[in-house]
């Protein structure tokens, strides 16, 4: 059993707190789309392209603030992040124009996520653990994002119901402001290169590491295959509550699903920091995707109840975040831990251009066709794609970094 010392857990929990407040918030915004879509009459499609440009900004911000964090610590890094996130969701209710909600949701919120990603929040956490306990870790980190939607979510509809969507969009903006102890705990630089998987990160720059991780094709693989998963999260995230309203069920149960989604995740996640210590990480993550397609699939086929519903949440939940763990130890794997955040940031990248795609089309499927039978067909497809993609990844460290260590 893996034992963590007392600074040791600190770190994990400050950064699992970090990532609980903030992943929190972002899927909480989803509760508001109808509302916005009354308040400003822009329409669906014209939101969700907010929304999309959200989740494609989040993955921009994501490579230059692991740069930034490699070089300069990760604590100025993400506490500007939450700053940030504050000033765009508190705002948010008062625009009134497509251009008003991308600037408000999709660059300046969702930047500010960005710059407290994952990418920097786990080479932080990696820093500060030796090889042996980062699975471990980088699962709880990651269930903390799965806590806080499970906790944020549910808090989010209540205090539109109880207060009003304004005031409970301004409550959950002020709430980011509570990152900002928290990120004082996970200050300092990445560590000083490790001699396995690592030996030559002394000699290289953010230049030289990210040139050699672009000709490796198991980064390469790994990178189309985190592409899809956040297709498939986005999707979920930004239209779940739309899909339950097509079914004429109650708004309370999108909210709900997107809680259990969250809690069950938090299981996913810890199960899978525990299976990347004792099996291929590919061979968890091809797992991993081909779950989610049997998913969707019994999803489609089954009638649309409020049980069904739950059913789903709690099964796509164990497999929604739970690709972070092996995608982060496989980057760490492959190209060591010198400059994880920025690498990662990269992959990172890739993962919400596909949250792009899933965000958008989903509202423009869903006006061209009004159903989003078409989405989850492409998501089925995608996934299967997903599975097979990561089995040819060559799980070792670079033959170039082996020689120079």
């Amino acid at each position: 059993m893996i034992r963590f010392e007392r600074k040791q857990l600190g770190v994990i929990f400050a950064a699992a707190l970090v990532f609980a407040l903030l992943f929190g918030i972002q899927q909480s915004r989803a509760l508001f789309i109808s509302p916005l879509n009354t308040a400003t009459g822009l329409g669906i499609a014209a939101i969700s392209l907010a929304f999309a440009c959200a989740q494609l900004m989040w993955g921009i911000t994501q490579p230059f603030a692991g740069a930034l964090a490699d070089k300069y610590g990760a604590a100025r890094v993400i506490a500007g992040g939450a700053v940030l996130v504050m000033i765009g969701t508190v705002l948010t209710p008062y625009a009134n124009t497509t251009w008003m909600l991308i600037l408000l949701i999709g660059i300046i919120g969702a930047g500010g996520a960005g710059m407290a990603g994952l990418g920097v929040l786990m080479s932080a956490v990696g820093r500060a653990l030796p090889a042996e306990k980062r699975g471990m870790a980088s699962g709880i980190v990651n269930a903390g994002g799965s806590f806080g939607q499970f906790a944020v979510v549910p808090l989010a509809q209540f205090l539109s119901g109880a207060i009003g969507w304004v005031a409970a969009l301004t409550s959950l903006g002020v709430m980011a402001l509570a990152v900002l102890p928290l990120a004082w705990v996970l200050k300092g630089k990445s560590a000083a290169p490790e001699v396995a998987g690592s030996g030559a990160a002394a000699e290289k720059n953010i230049k030289q590491a990210v040139r050699d991780a672009s000709r490796d094709p198991s980064f390469l693989y790994l990178t189309a295959g985190f592409f899809v998963c956040g297709f498939h999260v986005a999707f979920i995230a930004t239209h779940l509550p739309g899909v339950v309203a097509a079914c004429q069920l109650p708004p309370e149960v999108g909210a709900w699903s997107l809680s259990l989604i969250g809690l069950f995740n938090i299981a996913g996640s810890f199960a899978a920091g525990w299976a990347i210590g004792r099996w291929r990480m590919k061979t968890v993550l091809s797992l991993l995707y081909a779950a989610r397609a049997v998913a969707v699939l019994a999803f489609l086929m089954a009638p649309k109840t409020s049980t069904t519903f739950v059913i789903f949440a709690v099964i796509i939940g164990f497999t929604y975040l739970a690709t972070v763990p092996p995608t982060v130890g496989l980057v760490v794997k492959l190209h060591g831990m010198r400059f994880m955040a920025t690498l990662f940031g990269i992959v990172m990248l890739s993962h919400q251009i596909g949250g792009f795609l899933g965000a958008w089309l989903g509202g423009k499927l869903f006006e061209a066709t009004g159903s989003y039978d078409w989405m989850w067909y492409i998501d089925i497809l995608l996934a299967i794609g997903a599975a097979l993609i990561h089995l040819p990844i060559r799980e070792a460290p670079r033959a170039s970094t082996l020689a120079a260590a």
